[in-house]
């Protein structure tokens, strides 16, 4: 006998198409089948509390809004039963709102059944392949994701069809400070300024360089060439270290150097191998030297 897999593990088409969740059966109202397309009070529908996006703009509401009024909805909400002629939003939260501005009295419907994890994946899932999502809410939908559906980057790409390394950058904007996550939120600064102070360590300067890219419009360009320079100061100055000479050696560096009316200098390493400097400041001490060594 098989084991039933969980609908979590299979992603957001499989729980769609699952028999767990697609249940036709009469409702207990009497009124609707689950698994059916029917027009739904919108009284009697709430909003999804995993809505990972908490952030409508107006002005594209009015639009939708106005879109609806002309042609009505084409696409149906998608909704699960609560219980008595109750159901809570799984996707569809604009048009839904938009429905709320134009004033219908109800909403073209898809009733299913899902538990609290299907819910959060499903309307995590929806939301990400939106457009008009801005990146920090990707990226906290993808943690949401991870964290809280239990799965892995890798799972996650393979859900989302998207690449692991892009699941991974949009995360890391969630390392930044407030601010600069407030201002991805805002759309002030874009995801590749974000990448860009991601590379510089103090938060400090991390909120100036935000300041700048604001104050002075400067391009994720002109913020990655700010970095590097900035990377390049503060890389640390690293020493070779140097074993004293012996003291043979000492002796014969201070001998040559009289001899020669110059600074000798004798290195040698670990090893047994090494070199003798000569330094001279014109040809014609170099000249001289010459003649010295060859008497």
């Amino acid at each position: 006998m098989k084991t039933k897999k969980s609908a979590l593990g299979r992603g957001l088409n499989a729980i769609l198409e699952s028999p767990e969740t697609d249940i036709t059966s009469t409702d207990i109202s009497g009124n609707y089948v689950v698994g059916a397309i029917a027009n739904i009070p919108l009284e009697k529908i709430e909003s999804n509390p995993f809505q990972p996006r908490n952030q409508f703009e107006e002005e594209s509401l009015n639009d939708l809004a106005k879109s609806i009024k002309e042609q009505g909805i084409i696409q149906p909400i998608t909704v699960r039963k609560l219980g008595y002629d109750k159901y809570q939003l799984i996707s569809g939260e604009r048009r839904y709102k938009a429905a709320k501005i134009v004033g219908l009295d109800a909403i073209p419907t898809f009733i299913r059944v899902a538990n609290d994890h299907q819910m959060l994946e499903m309307a995590l899932i929806e939301n990400i392949h939106r457009e008009d999502l801005n990146s920090l809410d990707i990226a906290i939908s993808y943690q949401r994701l991870i964290e809280e559906c239990k799965i892995t980057q890798e799972e996650l790409s393979d859900r989302i069809g998207k690449g692991r390394t892009t699941i991974a950058n949009y995360i890391r904007l969630l390392k930044l400070p407030p601010e600069i996550q407030k201002a991805v939120k805002e759309e002030k600064i874009s995801m590749g300024h974000a990448r860009a102070i991601i590379n510089i360590e103090n938060v400090e300067i991390q909120i100036q360089i935000l300041s700048a890219i604001i104050s002075k419009n400067l391009s994720v360009r002109d913020v990655e060439r700010i970095v590097k320079d900035l990377s390049k100061e503060q890389k640390p100055i690293v020493k070779k270290h140097t074993d004293p000479l012996p003291e043979k050696y000492s002796l014969i560096k201070n001998e040559l150097s009289e001899q020669l009316g110059t600074k000798v200098e004798i290195r040698k390493n670990t090893k047994g191998k090494g070199s003798i400097v000569i330094p001279f400041k014109s040809d014609k001490e170099f000249e001289k030297i010459v003649s010295i060594l060859e008497k």
